[in-house]
């Protein structure tokens, strides 16, 4: 069957859009979840999974997740991945070397978390009281958080949990030794295979964009790029599509009759991996997308944290929801400037309007 440009959108969807499971498979199945911590109406993790859990709930994975074997850490942006993934970026090589004094700043921390089994960073902050440094906003943190921030990446902290959206820290026990050079190729390999599980079908160019930032996750990593994205390229099916080389996973095939719609209308974050490559967006809907949360207010055009509204497989428009009193209001816009006449549209928004005041709900 020749591969169209339907074939693909329609391909992207359904296969992102898997029949709602149990949280654990859900986050296997992505991959890879990003988090963000604005709440417009819920973080982006919570507007993600949503669409992909039964039943689920805002604020869900927060309070499951030291009973699921994910982590939070970075991949190729901040956000949640199954364990075994997760262990294929560390031992981790940061790019920067520590001074001797924030060596021994970070073995006495250690030692303290160690002793406390969990610690919340005020716990630490007070223990330590190290003062004062400018973080990456230009803004004023504690130089405890900016350590243990610091320390989570290089491996020596984990994530417990988090009390009321903040981290609560714990000592990473070392895991293998690094590995040597063929297996670190493995490695590699994988990691970008998970990239691909989570965002395919890519055009070339984003992928080789994302195996970029996965030089966040593997650092040690990145002076590979090059050959592990060449391998990439040649185990992966691929299909030049209206002068666009596209990837996706070489057991897939977008032509399958098993990438089935349905009707439901949807609103997705920002981040959501349906609407996460703008490159690709632009090319499934023919209009460009624009998060605009930390654009002036003037500058803005879609709204402050505008979620892309899905049906079937075209994003139409956005909508901008805000929670009053427990309950959701919303404005949308179009892109053709008017919602669609059809019925089925007016009562698919209206039950997914429902669906996001049960999932706003704790219940």
């Amino acid at each position: 069957m020749h591969l169209t440009l339907d074939h693909l959108r329609r391909y992207a969807v359904a296969r992102s859009l898997f029949k709602p499971t149990t949280l654990g498979r859900a986050i296997v199945k992505l991959g890879f979840v990003q988090a963000d911590p604005i709440r417009a109406p819920a973080r982006a993790q919570d507007l993600t999974l949503r669409h992909r859990v039964i039943d689920y709930r805002a604020g869900d994975l927060e309070r499951r997740y030291s009973r699921l074997p994910i982590e939070e850490d970075f991949f190729v942006n901040y956000g949640f991945l199954p364990r075994a993934h997760h262990a294929l970026m560390h031992p981790r090589v940061p790019k920067t070397t520590w001074t001797t004094a924030r060596t021994k700043q970070a073995r006495a921390m250690l030692e303290f978390i160690r002793d406390g089994g969990a610690v919340h960073p005020r716990a630490v902050d007070l223990y330590f009281a190290h003062g004062k440094v400018i973080n990456w906003f230009g803004g004023s943190s504690n130089a405890t958080t900016h350590l243990l921030d610091d320390m989570h990446y290089r491996g020596l902290l984990r994530i417990a949990r988090r009390e009321s959206g903040t981290r609560i820290y714990a000592v990473r026990e070392a895991g293998a030794p690094a590995p040597d050079a063929a297996a670190a190729n493995a490695r590699f390999d994988t990691l970008i295979d998970v990239i691909v599980q989570t965002y395919a079908p890519l055009p070339a160019a984003s992928l080789g964009h994302l195996v970029s930032l996965l030089g966040g996750g593997a650092p040690q990593w990145i002076a590979h790029r090059a050959s592990a994205l060449a391998r990439a390229k040649q185990r992966l099916a691929h299909a030049r599509v209206q002068g666009v080389d596209w990837f996706w996973p070489a057991d897939e095939s977008p032509t399958s009759s098993r990438w089935r719609l349905d009707d439901q209308v949807r609103l997705l974050t920002p981040f959501d991996p349906i609407v996460w490559d703008r490159r690709r967006f632009t090319i499934f809907w023919d209009w460009a997308y624009r998060f605009e949360a930390y654009m002036p207010a003037p500058k803005r055009k879609l709204g402050y944290y505008a979620l892309p509204l899905l049906w079937r497989d075209r994003v139409i428009g956005w909508g901008n929801l805000t929670t009053t009193a427990g309950l959701v209001s919303s404005t949308f816009g179009y892109v053709v400037g008017e919602p669609p006449a059809d019925a089925e549209f007016r009562d698919g928004l209206d039950a997914e309007l429902a669906r996001m005041n049960s999932f706003l709900r704790r219940v």
